[in-house]
């Protein structure tokens, strides 16, 4: 089955209960539990965000850092970290 006529059926079988609030209370919940996204390894909180802000900006001021001169460069670099976030 293709996912164009999945999309069709689940579309029919809403039709059919569409007046019924309770049925369709317990369709959004069970949905809501199956489409839980995994925890996103990339986010931080506030605290992390500040600190790597303040470490970045101590490294700056020893001289320390990246220098990217091309839009392959740039590029290169930013596909490394997103590597990197996945990994960890």
């Amino acid at each position: 089955m293709t996912t164009m006529q999945l999309n069709a059926q689940i579309q029919e079988s809403l039709a059919l209960i569409k007046d019924d609030e309770p049925m369709l209370r317990r369709v959004a919940n069970y949905l809501k539990r199956i489409t839980k996204k995994k925890e996103d390894p990339t986010l931080m909180t506030e605290e992390e965000f500040f600190a790597r802000v303040d470490k970045a900006l101590a490294q700056h001021e020893r001289g320390e850092g990246v220098v990217l001169n091309s839009h392959e460069e740039i590029d290169q670099f930013f596909n490394q970290l997103r590597v990197d976030a996945l990994q960890n």
